[in-house]
């Protein structure tokens, strides 16, 4: 098991005063991945009104060839599909998430 240093469980507790140790872990993992999701989902929503289509869309018309395989709109694809497959993963992992806590 790890053990974690008295100046971060001191911190800790100053953020989340209920619960054990474990269960403060949580809400503050908890929060910090809700605040990641926000973000990526607004990269998300940025692309989405620059081509004004969802990602899947956006593949399935596939844009990059239609632009003549431009830096910009390459970059800008592999920028969105990293951005989606993150909200992705954190919701799972929002799921799993002290589960048993």
């Amino acid at each position: 098991m790890a053990v974690i240093g008295e100046d971060v469980y001191n911190i800790i507790n100053h953020l989340v005063k209920e619960g054990d140790l474990n269960s403060k872990i949580c809400k503050i993992l908890e929060k910090e991945i809700r605040r990641r999701i926000t973000e990526y989902e607004l990269i998300d929503r940025g692309f989405q009104k620059k081509y004004g289509m969802p990602l899947k869309e956006f593949e399935k018309n596939e844009v990059i060839k239609q632009k003549g395989y431009s830096f910009e709109v390459e970059s800008d694809y592999y920028d969105w599909d990293a951005t989606v497959d993150a909200i992705d993963m954190l919701k799972e992992d929002l799921k799993k998430l002290c589960q048993k806590a």
